[in-house]
């Protein structure tokens, strides 16, 4: 392979996905800290966001291991792969799915609340966490398969370790496995809960009964505005991988697409944050107690 030197927007673009990572895991860490400590937000729904936030936090820690990685690379102008390389890329596109399939599940809540209302084990703690840990263990097996394969290898110009982009089964798969069938399963629940909405409609309804059920499909609504934040924002990646089926992709395709994988989910984070309203009380409620403590302290000093 031919390499050349450094590119001079190469440092600046790797300390800028490492800002990006760190305050995705300052906000995920903090937003788990509230809901932990918060006795409000001990809830099943809530349940649901603590695992976007610890999925979002740890994909973070592996988003900041593959930056930092990158960055010393480029400093050193070293093009060498270290002994977790192919480690980082496993647990990336593992958290990765994970991070997708957390807002099925939270669609999925939302719609189990409204069409089996009178099924009260599938509103459990118990039969949610069951999904939780179900998903979690997909996430984590599937992309075994590339390992095995020996398809994930190191790019050198990107300084990362990845699936080749280009017509491969690998490629495919793992595109089923983190997009296709988590945004589809959450658009089919969307589906659904529109179409319940409708049968409902023809029927007698106590006014408290629709506007639970409304509260429910805007919910969901939410749930959709946040995927396609990330799908919208992600979009190069995609562009890249298309474009890879007929031609080869731009030299520097994953450093490009990165940047823009990790700004969407930081977005992601700040929207779900102000799409939680349980979330967003909790947290400004903890804010506002500080000053009141910090006097009170002063006061009787």
């Amino acid at each position: 392979m031919n390499l050349t030197s450094t590119e001079f927007w190469f440092i600046p673009t790797d300390i800028l996905m490492i800002i990006c990572t760190v305050l995705i895991i300052i906000l995920a860490t903090l937003f788990l800290f509230i809901i932990v400590l918060h006795k409000t937000c001990h809830t099943i729904s809530m349940m649901l966001v603590a695992n976007t936030c610890l999925t979002t936090l740890v994909l973070g820690c592996v988003s900041l291991s593959l930056s930092l990685f990158t960055l010393e690379n480029d400093l050193k102008q070293v093009y060498s792969e270290d002994s977790l390389c192919v480690l980082r890329a496993y647990l990336n596109y593992a958290v990765s799915a994970e991070f997708m399939f957390s807002f099925s599940l939270q669609a999925l809540y939302r719609y189990i609340t409204v069409v089996y209302r009178t099924n009260l084990y599938w509103q459990t703690f118990k039969c949610q966490a069951l999904f939780i840990c179900i998903t979690w263990i997909f996430s984590l097996t599937y992309p075994v398969v590339f390992i095995f394969l020996h398809n994930i290898t190191y790019n050198a110009d990107n300084q990362i370790c990845q699936l080749p982009l280009g017509l491969s089964f690998s490629l495919f798969y793992g595109v089923f496995c983190i997009y296709l069938i988590p945004v589809s399963m959450t658009m089919f629940i969307y589906f659904k809960l529109i179409l319940h909405i409708r049968e409902l409609g023809h029927n007698t309804m106590i006014v408290h009964t629709l506007i639970r059920v409304q509260r429910e499909l805007k919910m969901v609504q939410r749930i959709i505005m946040l995927l396609n934040i990330i799908v919208t924002i992600g979009v190069p990646y995609g562009i890249f991988v298309f474009i890879s089926f007929f031609t080869t992709p731009p030299k520097y395709h994953f450093r490009i697409a990165f940047i823009f994988t990790d700004a969407s989910i930081l977005i992601a984070l700040i929207a779900l944050l102000q799409f939680t309203d349980l979330l967003k009380k909790s947290l400004v409620r903890r804010f506002r107690q500080q000053p009141n403590v910090v006097a009170a302290a002063a006061g009787r000093t």
